[in-house]
């Protein structure tokens, strides 16, 4: 299995030829579960939505491939805090 970069969302619920309408919908549904909590929950909440997502996908090489994706333009400047666990990113700073 390959990563999919195109959009791809589907509601079983409503069939529906617009894909858009599917993503809308969750981009709504997600913010929305996001609603009252404060930023620690909030980040805690997206670790474990990654880690659901993760465990469903379960193909190492897929989830390999969207850490690549997802971190392509957000590489660490000089100067800015490394994660808590050293990394083999973070070394040598």
């Amino acid at each position: 299995m390959e990563l999919n970069l195109e959009p791809h969302f589907s509601d079983p619920g409503r069939p529906t030829p617009y894909s858009h309408l599917a993503a809308d919908a969750f981009y709504a549904e997600l913010l929305q579960a996001h609603e009252g909590l404060n930023p620690e929950q909030s980040a805690m909440l997206d670790a474990k939505l990654v880690l659901l997502l993760a465990n469903h996908i379960g193909d190492l090489d897929v989830l390999r491939a969207a850490l690549r994706a997802g971190r392509e333009d957000l590489e660490p400047q000089r100067g800015e805090p490394c994660c808590a666990e050293q990394t083999a990113a973070c070394e040598g700073r």
